[in-house]
């Protein structure tokens, strides 16, 4: 067994101690006998007591962990989006601020023009939408996770300045994630969304 599948089955161990009630409101989830089924990172979740599986096939890597601890540590507050919060203005990211530009940010620069003529079909997948105002040229919020909002603010290369993305969180997103995992949601998206425009 994988070490992340036993951090994927201890997270699940513990998040299936609530009772099944209590989960499908705070995921929120549609209940299926004992599993529970939402979207996650655009793709339809299924998650049992001691698996994962995403469009189907089983998840057993860093997505699934970040997946479980989502399952584990939410519950039922109503999100509130705005305003969003940049990573930085979380309490004690300091240790996490470089590897989330570098792997959610600066990662999209690339695929700025990509992402802007496929904007349509990401938004349609991570249940997102059009924000329409945006700091740069474009920006949408999507949702990784069914409590977590994620707004994209995307800025066009010109003569002067290169294109450039902005990532920023629903305003308590910390209360459904610890910290390290908000990072992982983060470089996760955005390494669906350059699946998604490849």
């Amino acid at each position: 067994m994988s070490n992340y599948l036993k951090i994927i089955r201890e997270n699940l161990k513990q998040a299936f101690q609530k009772a099944p009630e209590i989960l499908e409101r705070s995921l929120p989830a549609t209940r299926q006998g004992d599993s529970f089924s939402f979207r996650a990172f655009g793709r339809d979740c299924l998650v049992s007591h001691d698996s994962i599986f995403l469009d189907g096939k089983s998840e057993t890597g860093p997505m699934g962990v970040i997946i479980s601890i989502y399952v584990k540590h939410v519950d039922d507050h109503e999100v509130v989006t705005e305003p969003f919060r940049s990573f930085r203005e979380f309490p004690e990211s300091m240790p996490y601020q470089g590897p989330f530009k570098v792997n959610t940010e600066s990662v999209l620069v690339p695929y700025v023009e990509r992402i802007k003529e496929s904007m349509d079909l990401i938004i349609s997948r991570f249940d997102g939408s059009v924000y329409n105002r945006a700091m740069g040229d474009f920006a949408f919020v999507l949702y990784p996770l069914p409590r977590i909002a994620l707004l994209y603010d995307f800025y066009m290369p010109d003569e002067e300045f290169p294109a450039s993305v902005t990532c920023r969180f629903s305003s308590n997103a910390n209360l459904f994630m610890p910290l390290d995992g908000l990072a992982d949601v983060g470089e996760y998206t955005s390494k669906e969304i350059i699946e998604t425009v490849k």
